[in-house]
């Protein structure tokens, strides 16, 4: 999949909005100021596909972009910013959850989370829905740049075991947008989810 070529195609404050629910989609997901928006930028190799900002909550759309005819890069709304309205809040959420739960084209989710604060509330709620559907998930703790090896270590351990009890068909790495360390692993991943039936036959021939 070439994820340079990602172009907009829409943003939808409603699932009634998105395209038709056919192809393939894989979503990106966080709270707010997680790094999700740097995370998609270094996925597609554009600065601003996704716009990024030092205001959290910033994301109040399912933006969707267009990788090939019949596959697409789902950026849903980042979550759990205090300031947003309550109202709004409640608003997302529930889109949020339909998303995940009722869209048959969805192929897996990369949930993002700060590797210095994974695994909050909402993270386990998405996690949670995630699991019920049997919908994989991916998780990319961000920012780890911002800790030394020992602590980043630490870290994806006690993540993985937290894992292993909300969603244990969960995978996770560490991720680091401005240094592009994961990006590999990153990209075989949503390579995997993006395959189409008949190519996954012909990679085992």
């Amino acid at each position: 999949m070439h994820y340079q070529k990602a172009k907009y195609l829409l943003g939808a404050a409603k699932i009634s909005q998105l395209p038709a629910d056919e192809g393939i989609e894989v979503a990106f997901a966080g709270r707010s100021n997680a790094g999700k928006s740097s995370a998609l930028n270094a996925l597609t190799q554009q600065k601003s596909l996704a716009r990024t900002s030092k205001t959290p909550g910033r994301t109040q759309l399912i933006n969707v972009f267009t990788l090939e005819e019949d596959a697409r890069l789902i950026d849903l709304p980042g979550y759990g910013y205090a300031k947003v309205p309550e109202a709004t809040k409640l608003l997302w959420q529930e889109e949020l959850s339909r998303y995940l739960q009722e869209r048959q084209c969805l192929r897996g989710l990369v949930l993002l989370m700060d590797i210095r604060h994974f695994l909050k509330d909402t993270d386990q709620q998405i996690l949670k829905w995630a699991y019920d559907v049997g919908l994989p998930v991916h998780c990319l703790l961000s920012k780890a740049d911002k800790l030394k090896q020992g602590a980043k270590a630490k870290a994806l351990l006690q993540c993985k075991k937290q894992l292993n009890e909300l969603h244990p068909e969960a995978s996770v790495q560490a991720f680091s947008s401005t240094k592009k360390d994961g990006l590999s692993q990153l990209f075989a991943k949503l390579d995997a989810w993006y395959a189409r039936p008949e190519q996954s036959l012909q990679d085992k021939d």
